[in-house]
């Protein structure tokens, strides 16, 4: 698969500080020098438009960190929405054994804190109360531009950047009860977004690229986002219809089929385990696991 070659942006903690920079061939170049004082995080960054800005300001400078000598963050540490969409690729269903098998004519829709996440080469967090983490890979968009009820022709407008996720899940409690996923959804660092943010420039990077989720090298889940039953455009149009999108919210936008659960018997993740995201011109989201201290 090819990896990223467009820009790329990073979240990153050095020596206890949460900074951020463009990630190069070879490093990272430090940008917070440049812009902290404006822009504290990357969801100003984002709120202000100036991504392109970051951009330019790395172009042709040389790396001053190594990726080794930092930890990865996930790229939007507070945004007001953290909103995913279930059931978004055929045969999705079976996975639920519920007995559903039929596409629904709406998206499927839950809601994640950001505390359930962490970022790139950080360990996702089996907790002792199940064994049955699971790994979900998904394409994650960054809304860029606000708006109610935008209209799906216009959708792309509002994107500003997109990114990695792998939705990980504790099976076992999303089916405890008949309406409600939340709970299955949200344990402390049991999910990861990341490596970074990939400025979105044009339909292109979306409209039908490939993504795969391999464990221990292992690929479990593979399908191209041209097969997604709700595409991007409409999950922006929905999604604002009910609720203002503002900078910032991410939305992250269904796995393929293949998840844990699928096999017989299930396969859950477990300390030492190694899961790999990765979707052209995005990169490769990588995270390890281990069991909660």
């Amino acid at each position: 698969m090819v990896t990223a070659t467009r820009p790329r942006i990073a979240a990153f903690e050095l020596d206890g500080t949460a900074r951020y920079g463009l990630v190069a061939q070879g490093g990272i170049i430090d940008l917070t020098p440049d812009f902290g004082a404006l822009y504290p995080g990357l969801k100003e960054v984002i709120e202000a438009g100036a991504l392109p800005k970051l951009v330019a300001a790395g172009d042709g400078r040389a790396p001053t960190l190594s990726e080794q000598d930092v930890r990865f963050l996930i790229p939007l540490a507070n945004p007001e929405k953290l909103i995913c969409i279930g059931v978004n690729f055929p045969d999705r269903n079976a996975e639920y054994k519920d007995g559903t098998q039929d596409a629904k004519a709406f998206p499927s829709i839950f809601i994640r804190f950001p505390r359930s996440f962490v970022g790139h080469g950080e360990n996702l967090v089996r907790p002792p109360e199940s064994p049955q983490l699971d790994y979900e890979g998904e394409v994650a968009i960054v809304i860029g531009k606000g708006g109610r009820r935008i209209p799906q022709d216009a959708a792309y407008d509002h994107i500003a950047a997109l990114t990695l996720c792998n939705e990980g899940t504790i099976r076992d409690w999303v089916r405890h009860a008949k309406f409600n996923v939340t709970q299955g959804k949200n344990w402390d660092r049991s999910g990861s977004i990341g490596p970074w943010l990939v400025p979105f420039e044009d339909a292109a990077q979306l409209d039908d690229i490939a993504l795969e989720t391999r464990v221990n090298g292992e690929v479990r889940q593979q399908d191209r986002t041209g097969r997604m039953m709700y595409d991007f455009r409409y999950i922006v149009s929905y999604v604002s219809t009910f609720t203002t999108l503002v900078p910032g919210d991410v939305i992250v936008c269904g796995t393929p089929t293949g998840a844990g659960a699928r096999f017989d018997p299930p396969i859950w993740l477990k300390p030492g385990d190694v899961i790999e995201v990765e979707a052209e011109g995005i990169g490769i989201l990588r995270n390890g696991v281990e069991d909660e201290a």
